[in-house]
Formats: C-alpha cells, structure tokens, sequence
C-alpha cells in the first residue's frame, strides 16, 4: 500500500457517469489536475475544478498524465485506456475491474491532515467504504487537531532530540498523553 501525492499533478478521468464524477471528485479532492474525457457528464461536475474535454477517448489524451482513471460504460474503451496505459507506463485504474488494474483506490477518511485508506484488495468496495465508515467514527477533529500541533513540534524534536528513537518514544508519549 502506497498514498500518492497528486497535489498539481495531471490525472485523467475517462467517463462522464456517475463513476468517473465518484473518481474525479476524489482526485480534485487532493488538489489534481484533472481532465475529464467524455462526450457528456454527470450534472455532478458542475461543482468541481475539472477540464472537459467533450468527446470520446483518444490515446494522446494521456500525454503528460500521471495517472488515468476509467470509469466509462463500454468495457472496450476501458480496456483501450487500460493498454494505452500499460504501454505509455502510467499508473491505471479501470473502475470495479480490479484485473486491469496497477493501482486500486481505497476508501478515505479524511480528519484535517489525517487519511485513513481501508483496502479490500479490490473484493469489496461495499466492505471496504463501510469499514471506513466505521473508522470515520473514531478518527475526528480531537486527532486532527493533535495532528496539527504534532506536526509543529517536528523542527523542535529534531533540534533539541539527538536520535530518531528518542523523537519517537517523545512523540509516542505526547500521543498517549492526549489521548488518555
């Protein structure tokens, strides 16, 4: 398992359904670049900073990606994406088929600047969106407050704690103090 940083990155999202909107949402939500391919879109798009491009896909859509996303209807034109994908070495992600696939998208649960990713491997997306869920529940706004103040304290910690064990046994201590 990997989190990676899309911040200004360009990501394509092939599709304009509910789907890709689902993909796009995610991707825009981390600050992407995202182009949307799709001779239409889900009225849903409206709400987010995305560049359409109105028609059908076509290979140089990919050029200067970073990552792609297909998320159409027609299982032809997902795995056209998906070889396109492959052959320009691109990170790829074929919605609900997780066999074309070389990443798959967790479900997120964000609090401030914490991200807890649950991951079925791609069996269940259902098991995997409830379990975060069940997660959202026990990660709030007290953790991502001592998220912020911990993040504060690194420069000092490595200034004033010779070495990496005691920055984190100090670190460790401060979480279980805040949290008790």
């Amino acid at each position: 398992m990997a989190c990676l940083d899309v911040a200004g990155r360009r990501c394509v999202v092939v599709g304009g359904g509910p789907v890709a909107l689902e993909k796009a949402a995610g991707l825009a939500g981390c600050g992407a670049a995202v182009t949307v391919v799709a001779p239409d879109l889900d009225p849903g798009f409206a709400a987010l900073e995305v560049t359409w491009v109105a028609r059908g896909y076509r290979r140089r859509d990919l050029r200067g990606a970073f990552l792609v996303i297909a998320a159409t209807s027609d299982r032809a034109v997902n795995e056209r994406v998906h070889r396109d994908a492959e052959a320009r070495g691109l990170l790829s992600n074929v919605a609900d088929v997780p066999a074309l696939c070389n990443f798959i998208l967790p479900a997120v649960h964000r609090e401030g600047p914490i991200a807890v990713a649950v991951s079925t491997g791609g069996a269940s997306p259902a098991l995997a969106q409830r379990i975060r869920d069940d997660v959202a529940g026990l990660v709030g706004p007290r953790h991502a407050g001592l998220a912020e103040e911990l993040r504060g304290l690194r420069l000092w910690a490595k200034e004033n704690l010779p070495t990496y064990e005691a920055r984190r046994d100090w670190f460790r201590r401060r979480v279980e103090e805040a949290l008790a």
